[in-house]
């Protein structure tokens, strides 16, 4: 089947729903604009790490139906540049301009026995990991839980995790639960810097998180788990929280890419080379006007989506296009049952710690990652508006950084 779309955007994620939806603000009611998409929902990926990962996702359709965005649930398999062509297994979508926000995948490392490891990247997968846990909940007998990776994700999953085996109606597991978080790292959090740093080192200690560091994983069994130093643990479940690279259909884009397989654009977003696509969320590599690149996380893949949706549309119109810039930049890490740390800056300055941070990350988690609330036609399009750059971020996500970017 073909289909014509004078804007087609690829991805249901953060940057793409945002994307079609600025898209539509401006273009007005005449232009087509189709979004396709592997899943059927917007997944609430910055909270997976939290129990009860089988409500952390918002359907898709309801909300573009509002804005007249034609949703197409199918998988992206293949892009032809020369014939402004995506494809899919069953379809065939000509567009006149492209946004890619194709996001990104974890990082799995190539060891042994990976198909024993659990992870909470996607919702299905953070599901299956808490029927796991509740299997565990429901043996009662003690139990270890190894988290591998030591970035954003690891720490806040660990230091959830009795209260995730708490949920499972096992709090006499949950507080005997053993937990270990190991990392190649010689410090913990390392790229977060020292503003935060003690405080989580704290919190890991309070939480009675085995911390191994130094090490990394060399083979996987079912029961069993081999480090690099020769350590043998006897295991029950482990998760992998190692980090992201761009998802794979990235690579079928012209230009250039960073370390992790996004694309580098000039500063609207823009495939150089390449007039007629548009590249946004995770899968980009742009600098957010302070000399730093845009994180792979939900707080700027909100904002490049408004941008690269807004952009494709202007320049269907033969609008000028506005350069993306994110120039405030905040990190609020969930510490458990110690509250949380919210830091500001790329330098990471603490402003606020535990009860009141908490206050934050739930406001973030619950409010500001999501579509408006009950929303209609009119408020869709008025929250795709893209803010002053200085001003508030509309919501984040923390994810691992450096070799596990946040």
């Amino acid at each position: 089947m073909k289909q014509d779309h004078d804007i087609c955007i690829v991805g249901g994620g953060f940057a793409g729903f945002w994307s079609a939806v600025a898209a539509r603000r401006v273009a007005g009611p005449d232009v087509s604009i189709a979004l396709v998409s592997a899943g059927t929902t917007l997944q609430m990926r910055p909270r997976l790490y939290e129990a009860n990962p089988l409500s952390l996702a918002v359907d898709l359709e309801p909300l573009l139906t509002l804005v007249d965005v034609n949703f197409v649930w199918e998988r992206v398999a293949d892009l032809d540049v020369d014939q402004n062509q995506v494809l899919t297994s069953d379809s065939t979508f000509t567009y006149d301009r492209l946004v890619v926000a194709t996001g990104s995948v974890m990082a799995r490392p190539d060891i042994s026995g990976i198909e024993f490891a659990y992870s909470i990247d996607t919702q299905t997968e953070a599901i299956a990991f808490d029927e796991r846990l509740a299997e565990l909940a429901a043996r009662n007998q003690p139990t270890t839980v190894v988290v591998v990776g030591g970035g954003f994700v690891g720490i806040e999953l660990a230091l959830e995790l009795r209260d995730r085996f708490a949920a499972h109606h096992a709090p006499s597991v949950a507080e005997s639960l053993r937990i270990v978080l190991v990392d190649r790292g010689t410090e913990v959090a390392a790229t977060v810097g020292e503003g935060p740093r003690p405080v989580i080192v704290d919190a890991l200690r309070d939480a009675r998180v085995e911390v191994l560091l130094g090490v990394g994983v060399t083979e996987l069994a079912e029961q069993t788990m081999s480090l690099t130093d020769g350590t043998q643990l006897e295991v029950d479940a482990v998760v992998l929280a190692t980090g992201l690279v761009a998802s794979p259909f990235t690579a079928t884009l012209p230009g250039d890419k960073d370390q992790l397989g996004r694309v580098i654009v000039d500063a609207t977003l823009r495939v150089p080379g390449v007039s007629n696509i548009f590249v946004s969320g995770d899968a980009v590599a742009v600098d957010t006007g302070t000399g730093h690149l845009a994180m792979q996380s939900c707080q700027h893949a909100m904002t490049l989506g408004r941008y690269s949706g807004e952009n494709a549309a202007r320049d269907l119109l033969g609008l000028p296009l506005r350069r993306y810039q994110q120039l405030r930049y905040v990190t609020c890490l969930d510490l458990g049952r110690a509250g949380a740390v919210l830091t500001s800056g790329w330098e990471r300055t603490v402003m606020t710690l535990g009860d009141e941070a908490k206050a934050t990350k739930r406001f973030i988690n619950t409010v500001a990652i999501y579509p408006p609330e009950h929303p209609t036609r009119e408020t869709l399009l008025a929250a795709s508006e893209i803010k002053p750059p200085d001003s508030p971020s509309r919501g984040h996500r923390n994810t691992p950084a450096a070799s596990q970017s946040e």
